[in-house]
């Protein structure tokens, strides 16, 4: 029985559902088209599968539930986020994923043949609960009450295995966004690094302002921030290495009346470069995001990065950021945090290698810093939505 994409839409938003990222595959096209043509729902074309799931992440803290969708082929570049970033942080989200190659399903391309053979055992595997997409709206109210209540309860992903066929049409897609030209890179004069990593970070938490949100990736940038003073505001990410600016794209998407402000590093930032293209698109007016390039991968022994040989301000500019700067030194940072053009913000902050000063692990666990950020923003960590949340 096929589910009309408006249908699973209507139902879906009714239990504070918005926002829905993810990577198309041709099963899933009727939904996309829905979700793209709805003012009631966001969606984010990203760059792949694992960046779905953390923007959906990021929307979920934001107090919007997320959805996360793709094709089962690419659920292996998703598996990261998903036992590092939502198992451990504890961020429920909705995955939507298509059964390609299913032993009992239609014949399909060669390279669906080990994925679909192994797709329920790899959920399985990952500790996330799984049930065949609903055949219908009673089923799918039914199937919607039960795991958002089972979201609610253990904080962790549920999945929706879709078959061919599944979903309905749904509305006409909506145009892509025109590109605006590619912005100028503003730079000071060059020069070696004048700063740390404490140092910037001690410049951004200087000029940040009272509702600012603040986002560290993986690694000593985390550690530093959380070192330089633990706050109610700020979040600090563990494994899930390239994902901090697809979590906070969610974040911001989710509460456009937070700044909200990313803090990543060059070895991160290039695992997961198509990211950048997602907040492109999206033109975020709420999104600062830092990247802290020392050269290296600072936390493993100091293995040189590739940054040396790109321009990682000029990739961001051609993916449509409104405002690329370079900072030499803190009046510098605080040119870019007093930006009053509106984000989406990138600034590249080239900074010296090493620690800079003594990196302790946090003491407060990663689930309970998530669950304390929602405090602060006003979501209920039970599962209930805050008022007006994700409004605007």
């Amino acid at each position: 029985m096929t589910l009309a994409a408006r249908t699973f839409c209507d139902a879906a938003a009714a239990r504070g559902f918005g926002v829905v990222s993810g990577v198309p595959c041709s099963w899933l096209q009727p939904l996309i088209d829905e979700v793209s043509a709805s003012g009631a729902w966001r969606y984010v074309p990203a760059a792949n599968e694992g960046d779905a799931t953390a923007i959906a992440a990021g929307a979920h803290v934001g107090g919007v539930r997320g959805i996360a969708l793709f094709q089962n082929s690419g659920l292996g570049n998703a598996v990261n986020p998903l036992t590092s970033l939502h198992d451990t942080m504890r961020i429920p989200v909705l995955l939507l994923v298509t059964h390609r190659g299913a032993p009992s399903g239609p014949h399909d391309e060669p390279q669906h043949d080990l994925m679909g053979r192994i797709t329920p055992e790899l959920l399985a595997l990952m500790g996330i609960p799984h049930r065949p997409f609903p055949r219908g709206p009673a089923e799918l109210e039914r199937a919607l009450d039960e795991d958002c209540a089972t979201m609610d309860r253990t904080r962790r992903p549920v999945a929706w295995v879709v078959p061919k066929g599944a979903i309905g049409k749904g509305a006409p897609p909506a145009s892509p966004p025109v590109p605006q030209h590619a912005p100028p890179v503003l730079q000071p004069a060059s020069g070696p690094a004048e700063l740390d990593r404490p140092a910037l970070l001690r410049a951004v938490r200087a000029h940040a302002r009272p509702g600012d949100v603040l986002i560290a990736t993986t690694g000593f940038t985390g550690r530093t921030l959380y070192a330089l003073g633990d706050a109610d505001d700020q979040l600090y990410m563990v494994g899930s290495m390239g994902c901090a600016v697809s979590f906070g794209l969610g974040l911001a998407l989710a509460r456009p009346e937070r700044r909200v402000i990313v803090l990543d590093g060059d070895g991160a930032l290039l695992m997961r470069l198509g990211a950048l293209s997602s907040v492109g698109w999206l033109q975020p007016s709420n999104l600062w995001h830092f990247l802290l390039d020392n050269g290296v991968h600072d936390s493993t022994g100091g293995q040189a990065t590739a940054t040396g040989f790109v321009d990682l301000a000029a990739i961001a500019a051609a993916c449509r950021y409104r405002s690329v700067l370079r900072v030499q030194g803190s009046p510098d940072v605080a040119t870019a945090m007093d930006s009053g053009g509106g984000g989406p913000v990138f600034v590249h902050c080239p900074i010296r290698p090493g620690a800079g000063m003594t990196l302790p692990r946090p003491a407060i666990a990663p689930q309970d810093v998530v669950a304390r950020l929602e405090r602060h923003l006003g979501v209920r960590v039970s599962g209930e939505r805050a008022p007006g949340a994700g409004s605007g």
